[in-house]
């Protein structure tokens, strides 16, 4: 457990869970890891993300300086994420990295699928990023087409339908939001009124944090 002060951010898919968390650490100058990297990075590896045994594996020597590969940002890449993330030992073998990098005595920002329920689930500060999926989509669509892969919306779509099944559906670790995470719903807005929404929610939770440490 740490002795910072931890925010765990979780929701689906292009919720802008990314985009929230990365503002957070900036605003409270805290390191951040966005874990979802760490499956891509497994799935682009791995030459058959449904081979749980080769996937662990490769889970087991993950060196974080992969996290930079754009690759890691495809479509592609997502997709053999969510089949990866599948694997229990895959889950487990990512685990031990995921807590030791939240427990540094400065704090940490963590954004995924898990990070409130399971990998941190004690964090001062949880939030449960999510919007509709026919908004999610767009903006994936409009991310991937920005990168320069081209695809059709209705593709992505399909893809965002079945990696919310895959996440929602697993055994292990499931995407779910945690009791005691504060929902933020960013459907209709801007980038900066969703930044401003978790800024004001991860301030109160600091504020009770830092009296509970007072007392």
């Amino acid at each position: 457990m740490s002795r910072g002060f931890v925010i765990a951010v979780d929701g689906p898919a292009a919720s802008g869970k990314g985009t929230v968390a990365g503002g957070l650490a900036r605003d409270f100058s805290l390191p951040y890891l966005d874990t979802g990297l760490l499956y891509r990075a497994v799935g682009v590896v791995v030459a058959d993300p449904d081979d749980e045994g080769a996937a662990a594996a490769v889970a087991r020597t993950l060196d974080l300086a992969r996290l930079g590969d754009p690759r890691l940002r495809t479509r592609l890449a997502g997709a053999a994420a969510s089949r990866v993330a599948v694997h229990p030992s895959v889950r487990e073998a990512l685990l031990d990295l995921q807590r030791s990098f939240a427990a540094a005595d400065t704090g940490a920002v963590l954004d995924g699928r898990d990070i409130g329920t399971v990998i941190v689930p004690w964090a001062p500060a949880k939030l449960f990023v999510t919007a509709s999926a026919a908004v999610r989509a767009e903006r994936r669509w409009k991310q991937l087409h920005a990168q320069g892969d081209v695809v059709s919306l209705g593709e992505v779509e399909g893809d965002i339908a079945r990696r919310d099944e895959l996440d929602q559906g697993r055994e292990t670790a499931p995407l779910i939001q945690a009791a005691d995470a504060v929902l933020l719903d960013t459907t209709d807005l801007t980038i900066e009124q969703a930044a401003d929404a978790a800024r004001r929610i991860v301030e109160a939770a600091r504020a009770r944090w830092e009296a509970s440490r007072n007392r």
